[in-house]
């Protein structure tokens, strides 16, 4: 399988996806999955990260960051990955990898694409049969927007809304409450999130191609269904939510 890509465009949305070595559970206790959030608070403080949106699930996180063009996603997703890699690792005398190589970044178009991509993420684990609502998994970026931290949040609220053309943090809450129930009656996995270089319309698409420049030369527009995409040339990149039985 290719290497997952990672070129980033300052003010353009990421969906992020970062998987357990070789698919291995090892995010299947709640304990790890809220050290990894620990971990997210550090790099949002220690970064002026934007996180947008997030889950933890058993094998494999997705998180949605706008990028300010400081160089704060790989320097966060490094800081994460690495310190929750070592004290997994010295906490279960384990040696060997704890993440696959690298991990995997969609950019999302800021109308109703982003919309639609925080639903994604929302029902990771509505899809994997973990939970029957989003709202009952530990780690999630709808259930912080649900019920707002009062210390350690990390979802950059003044933003979204502002992304969402929500009026505040009550009308996000209902905004996504709603979109949430509406998708439930069709929880199919929709590999564009996970796999494509960029999700959105076709201006947006080709925009974003110019933007990345040579690097994009051999990266093709195409559909999945109602989804335009910026396609990865060759394999894809897949994270998704798996529960172990």
């Amino acid at each position: 399988m290719p290497r997952a890509h990672r070129i980033f465009c300052q003010g353009v949305v990421w969906h992020i996806t970062h998987r357990c070595h070789q698919k291995s559970f090892l995010l299947k206790f709640a304990r790890d999955r809220k050290r990894w959030r620990h971990w997210l608070f550090v790099a949002q403080r220690r970064f002026d990260l934007s996180v947008l949106n997030y889950i933890a699930t058993s094998n494999h996180v997705h998180l949605l960051i706008l990028d300010q063009g400081n160089g704060e996603i790989p320097a966060a997703m490094q800081l994460i990955a690495g310190r929750i890699a070592q004290e997994f690792n010295r906490r279960k005398h384990r040696h060997g990898a704890f993440w696959e190589d690298r991990y995997h970044a969609t950019a999302v178009q800021t109308d109703q694409h982003l919309a639609q991509c925080m639903t994604y993420i929302d029902l990771n684990m509505v899809r994997a049969a973990a939970v029957t609502v989003p709202g009952e998994w530990d780690v999630s970026g709808y259930s912080e927007i649900q019920c707002p931290w009062k210390r350690k949040g990390v979802i950059d609220f003044p933003t979204l809304c502002q992304l969402l053309n929500a009026r505040s943090m009550q009308h996000l809450a209902q905004q996504r409450m709603q979109s949430v129930q509406a998708a439930m009656r069709s929880t199919r996995r929709e590999p564009a999130w996970t796999e494509a270089v960029a999700v959105g319309d076709e201006a947006y698409l080709r925009a974003l191609k110019s933007a990345i420049g040579v690097r994009a030369l051999h990266r093709r527009l195409s559909n999945h269904g109602e989804l335009k995409m910026l396609q990865e040339p060759g394999g894809s990149y897949i994270a998704e939510a798996t529960v172990k039985p």
